[in-house]
């Protein structure tokens, strides 16, 4: 089994920053982010499915803006005269089968359990959101094909990591995350990346809750 890298490629680090400046909205930030991560390699669509993705996240408003950041950085890269590789468009929406168990199905390979018995907690108390969290975000939005699960986990951690006040929805992404193969190693770059671009007390909030997901895991083993 060859060894698991504990550092981010020079484009999963552009979707740290382009996704955490993304969350908490600073567009001047994000042009450079942006510019920075076209150098690196990201296409316009993966840069684009980026921004689209984090909208289940940190909202519309931030997601459109950010859309919008990235067209304005494409057209005056093009003035320049680069011309940044635009890459495969994403797959339409796949209309086969039942949405809400295929959501189910991506939802348990990122936890890497199943879901039985009867809803629980919010899943219980609201159903509507527990459908819209399985049809439309685990399967509409995680089923995209521009980015895999891993660099969709890579934005969500960014995202949430970059927001205060989400620690319980930071830990359930980091455990996904890992689950995908992020390392330890991956994600201390990555909140590294978060006290460059954010804030030192957002990269150790996040900082601990990695602490208390490892620790969990190592429980159950």
């Amino acid at each position: 089994m060859p060894e698991q890298s504990q550092t981010l490629t020079a484009e999963q680090q552009s979707i740290v920053a382009v996704s955490a400046l993304t969350a908490i909205g600073d567009l001047a930030k994000l042009n450079t982010a942006l510019n920075r991560g076209l150098d690196a390699g990201l296409t316009v669509n993966e840069s684009k499915e980026v921004l689209v993705h984090l909208y289940a996240y940190c909202g519309f408003p931030r997601s459109l803006n950010g859309i919008n950041t990235l067209m304005a950085v494409i057209e005056e890269r093009k003035k320049k005269g680069i011309n940044d590789e635009v890459g495969p468009d994403a797959s339409p929406i796949k209309q086969d089968g039942n949405k809400y168990e295929r959501g189910k199905r991506n939802l348990e390979t990122l936890t890497g359990r199943k879901e039985v018995g009867p809803k629980s907690g919010f899943a219980a108390f609201s159903p509507e959101i527990d459908r819209f969290l399985k049809e439309h975000l685990f399967a509409d939005i995680f089923e995209r094909d521009v980015l895999g699960f891993k660099d969709r986990e890579i934005a969500t951690i960014s995202a949430l990591a970059a927001m205060p006040g989400v620690e319980p929805q930071l830990e359930s992404h980091l455990s996904m995350g890992m689950n995908t193969g992020l390392t330890q190693g991956q994600l201390l770059q990555l909140f590294d990346l978060i006290e460059e671009n954010i804030s030192r007390q957002q990269a150790e909030t996040a900082r601990r809750s990695l602490a208390k997901v490892t620790d969990a895991k190592q429980k159950k083993q």
